[in-house]
């Protein structure tokens, strides 16, 4: 094979999205009209959104139900959560000490006052978060936690039934190989389906973008692609040792690409699960920590909550604190869980984060903090979703070992070294 057409076979996918990306940007920066395009894009996060649940469901509870053992279940998902936790507690300090270095607002900020809706009780968010009352809910992008949740409990059913010598266990094993070439099928509209959302985005936001938001939005989007390009590679070389952090940018413009064009954590798993695959790191690790992450890998959300509070704090003249941001971290965190997988975030977070601190001043906070969360959920949503690929990285380390990717790595040399002297002895 030409090298040419190796490169297209490699990289062709990839420029087709790039493409199609960049001709949607000027689309919609010259055509007001682009926002008719608006459907190309939506049909492409429908058909991920209507895979991705069954997807979810069946991959993680055929991952713990195939394991060759409970505890090794167990250890993934514990390294997993204990790794979610420790990335985003990074990103929102690293961000808490940029605010306090540069201020988000100098001078006075005129915004419309407006309903809000009512406070949601911690009570009922815990319920609504991990449970849900019927079982027929749970089969919705609106209850990515709580499947996640029943998934788990399933696969361990299954574990305690007998594992992976079951026939149910075989039974998820195969479905979920089903749905993942189906989403290979559906990729294939991805080109079209980003043009058109990105003609859309632009033709809506353009404007707001040079307006009174301009300085704290490029101060974001500047923060997720530094945040993206410094950490990412340190946590990849941690987790994957020596040359991981090539290997890591090589897999990460796909499921960076999809997520800043999606908005979505969710419709970024079955793209993450590919690169994931091609990378060598074990099925059951990714087909745990990927899905898991959608949900609960924030460090996107938690560099958005800090930068929207210290954005209010400005506005209203009170000091953002370091008590205040550590309690800004926490209710971002537990606010914005369930609801990192759908695009824009139904604004639950930030009405949670208005009642904390701005209980006086809401009907000004609360539309000031939805218009802010619109426009930084591309990058937020970016660095949560790619961030998922990179933290299975991490999590392989500790349940695979140092050298996981070193072993992967000799192994697809090996193979490939052993093809040309098969073709020869044809």
């Amino acid at each position: 094979m030409s090298k040419g057409k190796q490169f297209l076979k490699s990289y062709g996918f990839l420029l087709s999205m790039l493409i199609a990306i960049i001709a949607g940007c000027v689309t919609g920066a010259v055509w007001p009209g682009a926002t008719a395009l608006e459907p190309l894009g939506t049909v492409f996060i429908n058909l991920m959104f209507c895979v991705v649940v069954p997807m979810v469901f069946c991959s993680i509870a055929s991952a713990i139900a195939n394991m060759g053992s409970m505890k090794r279940a167990g250890k993934v998902m514990g390294t997993t959560i204990v790794t979610f936790l420790a990335t985003a507690a990074i990103a929102a300090l690293i961000t808490y000490v940029l605010v306090r270095i540069f201020p988000l607002v100098n001078g006075n900020y005129q915004a419309v006052e407006g309903e809000v809706e009512e406070g949601i009780g911690v009570a009922n968010m815990i319920i609504n978060f991990f449970t849900k009352p019927d079982f027929v809910e749970l089969w919705s992008r609106r209850a990515i936690l709580p499947l996640i949740v029943a998934a788990v409990l399933f696969g361990f059913g299954v574990q305690m039934a007998g594992g992976k010598e079951t026939r149910t266990a075989k039974l998820l094993s195969d479905v979920t190989k089903v749905i993942m070439n189906v989403v290979k099928i559906i990729t294939y509209y991805a080109p079209i389906g980003f043009f058109g959302f990105f003609a859309y985005l632009v033709a809506t936001y353009g404007p707001e973008l040079i307006g009174d938001y301009s300085r704290t939005l490029i101060f974001y989007y500047v923060l997720c692609f530094a945040y993206m390009f410094i950490f990412f590679p340190i946590y990849a070389r941690f987790g994957g040792g020596k040359g991981s952090a090539k290997v890591m940018f090589k897999h990460l413009f796909r499921p960076a690409a999809v997520s800043f064009g999606t908005c979505s954590s969710v419709a970024t798993i079955p793209t993450n699960m590919e690169e994931a695959q091609e990378t060598g790191i074990s099925r059951d690790v990714s087909d745990i920590v990927l899905p898991m992450g959608a949900t609960m890998h924030m460090d996107g959300s938690a560099m958005s909550a800090i930068v929207k509070v210290a954005f209010l704090f400005g506005i209203f003249g009170q000091n953002f604190g370091t008590g205040r941001a550590i309690l800004a971290i926490i209710v971002a965190v537990f606010s914005s869980v369930a609801m990192s997988g759908i695009p824009g975030g139904g604004g639950t977070g930030e009405l949670v984060l208005c009642t904390v601190f701005f209980p006086n001043q809401l009907a000004i906070a609360y539309p000031i903090a939805i218009a802010l969360g619109n426009l930084v959920d591309p990058p937020a949503t970016m660095v949560n979703a790619a961030g998922d690929y990179v933290v299975s990285y991490i999590v392989s380390r500790f349940v695979d070992g140092k050298d996981w990717l070193q072993k992967r790595l000799s192994g697809k040399k090996d193979e490939e070294a052993a093809e040309p002297a098969e073709s020869a002895e044809e």
